[in-house]
């Protein structure tokens, strides 16, 4: 019996120990962290994502105010394709030191690699959108989308055909229905520059026969952007939009100004926009786009716009994934146009598309 009883003892004591020593050695891990920081990104670095990772959240939890270990833990977990909660631990962040430059910066590529590395491989897309005003004339011009993606090694890249149906006039309108090819792609074009690059063909009289553009980002600290590009048009003659924007991500919302330069045959004219986007997750968010001026921020689609001399709009656009394969779309907007000297119309536009995923990675 007392033997037993040595023996409990024995091991009751070797087990405290145990306990008290590894405490010990926890304590002299946390004791300098600065030192563990640089243990953990050396780890991370390597390719030891998991045990940085858990490295990470042990050094945030001892010392929660300790702002370049939690950037660090957040960067790690992205690396791990973990976005949602990278994107979590830099907002937590972000709410005690909301200009903490290298904190958005981190919330910055975080937001854009979630983008890049979605599991999405090969997808089928289709829409439809329209667009109308009852002054001088009635005209009623709807667009039926239907194509696929694919992510490369480089980037992302689509092809779809385009059916255009118009109705002109009333009582009895001018119907007419055209075809147009259009591709498109983002390349990228390294770390910190990427690319929008397009083009669409159309035999027809209402779409343009060409309409090309290409605009490159420059990704730049702490959640900072900026963009400039150029549209080509050519209907019956060319037509040229020059563009640049500036654009800013704070923490989940991202904001965007943008300029253009239509250069018509009488003397350049100008427009601007402003976008407001408030993310709800890694695809999921809802978009209010506020212009004013001559050139349009989405393509022209039909000829008539040319003519166009100013307008005043809104828009406001929805993107959800319904499922884990489906992404749906949604979008209305209102224009005050100007189409002739001091004559002004209500315009209307709206539509819907979805993607759906036939591959994953």
């Amino acid at each position: 019996m007392n033997l037993n009883r040595s023996f409990v003892r024995f091991i009751s004591a070797t087990f405290i120990a145990a306990v008290i020593c590894a405490g010990n050695l926890h304590s002299q891990e946390i004791t300098n962290p600065e030192s563990e920081y640089f243990r953990i990104r050396t780890m991370a670095f390597a390719g030891e994502l998991d045990s940085a990772a858990t490295a990470a959240r042990k050094l945030v939890n001892a010392f929660p105010s300790y702002g370049d270990a939690r950037i660090l833990l957040g960067r790690i977990l992205a690396w791990k394709h973990d976005y949602e909660n990278a994107a979590a631990v830099i907002d937590t962040l972000l709410l005690k030191e909301p200009d903490n430059a290298d904190a958005l910066s981190a919330k910055r590529d975080i937001t854009l690699w979630s983008k890049e590395n979605t599991a999405v491989a090969t997808d089928i897309r289709a829409g439809y959108q329209f667009d109308q005003f009852s002054q001088p004339y009635s005209r009623f011009w709807q667009v039926f989308k239907a194509g696929a993606g694919h992510k490369f090694s480089w980037g992302q890249a689509s092809a779809g055909v385009n059916i255009g149906h118009v109705k002109i006039g009333d009582p009895v309108p001018d119907v007419a229905t055209e075809v147009q090819i259009e591709a498109e792609a983002w390349p990228h074009l390294s770390k910190k520059n990427y690319a929008f690059l397009a083009y669409a063909f159309s035999p027809g009289t209402y779409f343009p026969r060409h309409r090309g553009a290409v605009e490159v980002w420059q990704v730049l600290p702490a959640g900072w952007a900026l963009s400039a590009g150029m549209n080509y048009y050519y209907f019956d003659r060319n037509a040229f939009i020059a563009l640049a924007s500036v654009e800013k991500y704070i923490r989940q919302y991202w904001f965007s100004v943008k300029g253009f330069v239509y250069f018509k045959d009488d003397g350049p004219t100008t427009s601007f926009y402003v976008n407001a986007r408030r993310y709800f997750g890694n695809i999921d968010y809802l978009q209010i786009t506020l212009g004013t001026g001559t050139a349009p921020d989405e393509p022209f689609d039909i000829q008539a716009d040319l003519a166009r001399l100013s307008a005043t709009s809104i828009r406001l656009a929805w993107n959800s994934s319904l499922t884990d394969k489906l992404v749906m779309r949604l979008g209305a907007g209102y224009s005050r146009e100007e189409y002739a000297e001091n004559e002004r119309r209500n315009r209307f536009e709206g539509g819907v598309s979805f993607i759906y995923a036939l591959r994953m990675k």
